[in-house]
């Protein structure tokens, strides 16, 4: 008896009923995406296995202007879940989907040019023993890497910059800074922004010579503040259980409650971990993966098409993991917040969370819509028989 869960980084499925606090009134990442490719010359989005899962279905409890693909059988158990923490960021989500809702608010920087304060930039760079910083405001990544890039290579300045989320960015070229001084900063960082109560420093190491040729790699690192109470990893690890955090996962949660740690880069690639684990993994055990390719190559950059195209490919792989599943296992694919392809601006959006569980044994039907992402967590403590948390409803 296992419990897998796969996050597809930033698939929501419509705007929470507080949406409107965060300009996101609207926003549907399945939806826009269904409807895109369907008006769209290669046609409709073909994602048969998570739709046969009850993706459809639970699309449509939150907007019932979807259709209502009540002609397909539900395969699983299926339905929403909305969020209780106050971000649409990545720890709030996947902290709360493991028990442990964000109860305050994240510190964030204002939409202003300079937008960090002038104490932190004069620390920074002392701290960083640096020539200065490059950005200092709100910013897609890419673009800012591309208009300043030269420049970083140039001067030896790091481009910082930030998000909506509660992070400080720092991107550096990987052999002209260095990327283990890259990572020496953003160490150096994370201790300098913690009173202003940020979520993430993250490293956003690049290659390439000149305006046209940078691109990002997969050597990113999030270097999250550390939860502040215990997690279903965490009561796993203590009941003596193997938690392994596949792709991003133990950054998220500051490495704390994951017993291995596997390094994945891209969407395939983690998929290949997860069902490796799923063929290996002892009994009791708690595989965690993040599958970020949806949010950070698709869903920021506003790519509707190649979102559509990376769910497909998700989708082919499903059958895989549901043949490497043993007696016992459940398998949950959900989300952490949205990142609608059509909207406004690169953040993310204020979304419900698929929830769809699935496994040998698990019977299927509808679970409604969630009031917490921590449902999730405490189902999975009731399938592997841990202590209950404090916050959440089983769906089992």
């Amino acid at each position: 008896m296992r419990a897998i869960i796969g996050v597809l980084d930033s698939f929501g499925i419509g705007s929470l009923p507080d949406a409107d606090r965060f300009g996101d009134t609207g926003a549907n990442t399945f939806a826009r995406i269904w409807e895109g490719c369907s008006n769209a010359p290669r046609g409709m989005m073909q994602i048969p296995n998570l739709m046969a899962l009850g993706l459809g279905r639970a699309a449509h409890l939150v907007d019932p202007a979807l259709p209502a693909f009540d002609g397909m059988t539900a395969q699983g158990l299926f339905g929403a879940a909305q969020e209780l923490s106050k971000g649409k960021d990545t720890p709030s989500g996947h902290w709360e989907m493991m028990g442990l809702p964000v109860e305050e608010d994240w510190g964030y920087f204002p939409k202003t040019v300079p937008t960090f304060p002038a104490e932190l930039t004069e620390a920074v760079i002392r701290e960083g023993k640096l020539p200065g910083i490059l950005g200092d405001c709100h910013a897609s990544g890419t673009e800012i890497i591309e208009q300043l890039g030269e420049e970083h290579i140039k001067t030896g300045k790091p481009i910082c910059y930030t998000s909506a989320d509660s992070v400080y960015q720092i991107a550096a070229h990987e052999t002209h800074f260095g990327l283990e001084r890259l990572y020496e900063l953003c160490h150096i960082v994370r201790k300098l922004v913690d009173p202003y109560h940020i979520g993430r420093v993250i490293a956003r190491p690049f290659v390439g010579e000149k305006r046209g040729q940078f691109q990002r790699t997969g050597n990113r690192h999030d270097y999250a503040t550390p939860p502040y109470r215990p997690t279903v990893l965490d009561v796993a690890k203590t009941a003596g259980r193997e938690v392994v955090g596949i792709g991003k996962i133990p950054d998220i949660f500051a490495h704390s409650g994951v017993t291995q740690e596997i390094v994945a880069h891209g969407n395939e690639a983690v998929f290949d971990a997860t069902i490796a684990q799923a063929k290996s993994a002892p009994d009791g055990s708690l595989v965690f993966a993040n599958f970020v390719d949806f949010d950070m190559l698709y869903g920021h950059r506003r790519n509707l098409i190649g979102y559509a195209e990376a769910l497909e490919a998700f989708d082919k792989r499903v059958p895989d993991l549901a043949a490497a599943l043993k007696p016992g296992d459940l398998v949950v694919f959900t989300a952490d917040h949205g990142c609608d392809p059509t909207w406004t601006g690169s953040d993310h959006t204020r979304e419900h969370i698929p929830i769809l569980a699935f496994g040998p044994g698990i019977a299927p039907g509808p679970i409604g819509i969630r009031t917490t992402f921590a449902d999730i967590g405490q189902s999975v403590a009731h399938h592997l028989g841990l202590n209950p948390m404090p916050v959440g409803t089983s769906f089992l």
